[in-house]
């Protein structure tokens, strides 16, 4: 993902197209526009069947995608990367401490830790740090740990605050620290709702007192994952996560990612603001897809990183316990194999915004050389290579048709001009994408046999304030259709792409928003959960003059219902003439719709949302007739075949 890049990135807008609001009384019937829509929908003539990987996720380390959205850990700079009370370290000085040191001489982890001087005498006021901006629910339980080491400090406190009363907190009491780090297990229970909850760590006496780190989570955190967001993914149920970049990738050493969590070393964010905790390692992968039920994909590094550290990577994952790196993972507490299938060898390396970036020939060359080494490893992974329509993608399939499965492609758009031309950017986008490699196939004879199809790994729009972190933007109704009609491109484009992953799932530029203690999908995450589970795997052909609708229709597996998508990115109703052969089908459907009075509608963590879809039962939808859908809408239908 390249930030910085934006403005290359982006497709062709559409044309303006600003369709005049109607203001239909209530009771009044729809207009019939004339000419008008005119759909016909064949459904005995089925085309290459939709892959399941459209429905595709992306995370990386960015933001608040992970730290912040998707892992639960509440303390931010646990590990002190940055030195205390100064620039952009969280933490503060309190009470009677005075001096800290960012000692070197025996950190904990990292570079350093804070030793703290503290004057005081037993059971006086004691000093240390303070971290706020915490939340916290009320009667909400809280479990955390912390590594303490001192000379003649003790008791220290850690106290959990919501108020400004004496009664307003919880205190942990550890009587006595001494030259050794020790961890201590933290428990609260909170008394009260709030965003800006305090975590103070307090040593009473005068002596030393070090910390070596401290974590605080919500008790009903599931291995580390939030609870509310883990429930969220599950619903969306997507199939693959892509994992862990993006531009974070080309400058992240795995390694860092493994072994005692508290251990791991905190670096600065490679590519993007802020700290790499590494708390979120290969193992924290490979378990939020054991949870949520889906497969991982891993992206190794090919900017700063060579091809040994990508095939020890893949030996780490998926080797067996009698090679070197499978041994280092039984060590670190799992035996058997990840078995992970999907590998991508780095992320826009066409890009001069990427670390390690090399101009096409040579980059060519070392993605032959990480193929070769990878699948030493083992054989039967599938790799996926870094595309880019033109040049780049010309040169990697002429050379590498032999050392991929899939090619990657990246698109994102910004906000349109008129509803209509926001809507389109992203269907023509995807168009734009296949045609091109349709293209290729009939150009590059390397290609003769094979069947190298397209991961469409990081798509979406991206514009906007960021309002949940950084590139943590809210998205609207006119949004979710947007994606709708993405989707219904992707399954006019099944022959050709295989695999989708939306980016980026959670606040950046995500599917769900969170806050400090909420959690709900966004409009587009609305869309992706519903297709997901309700919209078809075989499509079929859709003919006529549909605009200015978009519409799709595919059949379930079970071949006894045919779904019908129609979005209507305009500010009238649509009455669109349909005709419906190659089958028949009960007269009553079942509808799933999505619309508003205002194209920018959108949802809010922690508040009933304003955007959603309603399900409803026995619709008409005629055989041949008229089919009347509400402006700014997503209309999914379920037809069953008459009995």
């Amino acid at each position: 993902m390249a930030y910085g890049r934006l403005t290359r990135v982006l497709v062709l807008v559409a044309e303006t197209m600003i369709a005049g609001a109607t203001g239909l009384a209530k009771g009044q019937p729809a207009p019939t526009l004339a000419p008008g829509p005119a759909v016909t929908i064949d459904a005995a003539a089925k085309h290459a069947p939709i892959s399941k990987y459209i429905y595709g996720q992306f995370i990386e380390h960015l933001g608040r995608c992970i730290y912040g959205g998707i892992w639960a850990e509440m303390i931010e700079d646990r590990k002190f990367f940055y030195p205390v009370a100064e620039g952009e370290s969280p933490w503060t000085l309190i009470g009677q401490t005075r001096s800290v040191t960012m000692s070197t001489a025996r950190p904990f982890v990292g570079a350093h830790s804070p030793e703290l001087a503290i004057d005081g005498v037993a059971g006086g006021g004691g000093g240390g740090l303070g971290q706020s901006g915490l939340g916290v629910r009320a009667g909400a339980k809280y479990t955390g740990r912390i590594v303490l080491s001192g000379d003649g400090v003790g008791p220290v406190e850690v106290n959990l605050i919501w108020g400004g009363g004496p009664r307003d907190r919880q205190t942990a009491r550890i009587p006595l620290v001494d030259g050794m780090y020790r961890t201590f297990r933290l428990a609260f229970t909170s008394g009260a709702s709030t965003e800006d909850a305090r975590l103070e760590i307090v040593g009473h006496g005068a002596g030393t007192l070090r910390v070596g780190t401290v974590s605080l989570m919500p008790a009903d955190n599931v291995e580390g994952f939030r609870a509310d967001v883990l429930a969220l993914l599950r619903e969306l149920n997507a199939p693959v996560y892509r994992w862990p970049g993006g531009n974070f990738v080309s400058g992240y050493d795995w390694r860092d990612g493994i072994g005692d969590r508290d251990k791991r070393p905190p670096r600065k964010n490679p590519a993007w603001k802020g700290v790499e905790h590494n708390d979120l390692g290969l193992h924290e992968f490979m378990a939020l897809c054991r949870l949520i039920g889906t497969e991982p994909y891993i992206a190794v590094n090919s900017g700063l990183g060579d091809a040994s550290a990508a095939a020890d990577e893949v030996e780490y994952v998926n080797g067996a316990t009698t090679t070197p790196m499978g041994q280092l993972r039984a060590k670190n507490g799992h035996a058997e194999p990840f078995a992970c299938r999907w590998w991508s060898i780095g992320n826009e390396m066409y890009g001069d915004w990427q670390l390690g970036h090399l101009p096409l020939a040579d980059y060519v060359k070392k993605h032959g050389i990480f193929a070769a080494a990878m699948r030493a490893k083992d054989p039967a992974i599938e790799l996926i290579a870094v595309g880019a329509i033109g040049a780049w993608d010309e040169a990697m399939l002429a050379a590498n048709a032999g050392n991929m499965s899939l090619i990657s492609e990246h698109f994102y758009v910004q906000e349109g001009a008129g509803l209509m031309g926001h809507v389109a950017q992203v269907p023509r986008a995807i168009r734009r994408i296949a045609e091109a490699h349709r293209r290729y196939r009939s150009q590059i004879p390397a290609l003769g046999g094979t069947n190298i199809r397209i991961a469409l790994d990081e798509w979406n729009y991206w514009y906007g304030p960021h309002l949940y972190g950084e590139l943590g933007t809210r998205y609207f109704l006119k949004d979710a259709l947007g994606i709708a009609a993405g989707i219904h491109e992707y399954a006019r484009q099944a022959d050709i792409i295989f695999m989708a992953n939306y980016a980026q799932t959670v606040n950046v530029i995500g599917a769900i928003k969170t806050t400090k203690t909420a959690a709900a999908f966004d409009t587009t995450g609305l869309v992706l959960k519903l297709y997901r589970a309700e919209f078809g795997m075989i499509p079929v052909s859709v003919a006529g003059a549909s605009e200015p609708l978009d519409v799709a229709a595919a059949w379930r597996e079970n071949g006894k219902t045919l779904t019908l998508s129609i979005v209507n990115p305009t500010h009238e109703a649509q009455t669109m003439a349909l005709a419906v052969t190659g089958a028949r089908f009960a007269p009553d459907a079942r509808l799933w719709r999505m619309t508003g009075t205002n194209e920018k509608a959108y949802n809010e963590p922690g508040k009933p949302p304003t955007v959603s879809f309603r399900e409803t039962r026995g619709e008409r939808v005629p055989a041949n007739g008229p089919l009347t859908v509400p402006p700014m809408s997503i209309s999914l239908y379920e037809l069953r075949v008459a009995r």
